[in-house]
């Protein structure tokens, strides 16, 4: 079942669309960016003091919520990361993009669910 329901979905797709690169950081830990994230495809790990916390793969993750909704600095770094696959899973991804990519909107703005 994914985290969020298809009409959701189609609501999230209406928000402006960010492409990272691998290694590349999205929210950083101490920094207020008003921002949560959603992702529609890749890989991130939520890193904190240079620790991996957790790698999340699933499509409509949300990342930077509670920090945009309470308007506090983020508590974790945000990594778009790549996770271990086998050799035939990896060439399989060289020939695709390995870019992540995220919606993302500001909670004051952002349409409500009717």
């Amino acid at each position: 079942m994914p985290l969020i329901p298809n009409t959701m979905l189609q609501r999230i797709a209406t928000l402006p669309l960010a492409t990272y690169q691998a290694g590349e950081t999205v929210l950083t830990a101490g920094t207020k960016t008003g921002r949560l994230l959603i992702l529609r495809k890749g890989a991130v790990a939520i890193e904190k003091e240079g620790a991996v916390i957790a790698k999340v793969t699933e499509p409509g993750a949300v990342f930077g919520e509670l920090s945009a909704l309470l308007n506090q600095p983020h508590t974790a770094d945000v990594r778009v990361g790549t996770l271990r696959v086998s050799r035939r899973a990896r060439r399989a991804a060289r020939r695709r993009s390995r870019r992540t990519h995220v919606r993302f909107g500001n909670p004051g703005t952002a349409p409500q669910p009717r």
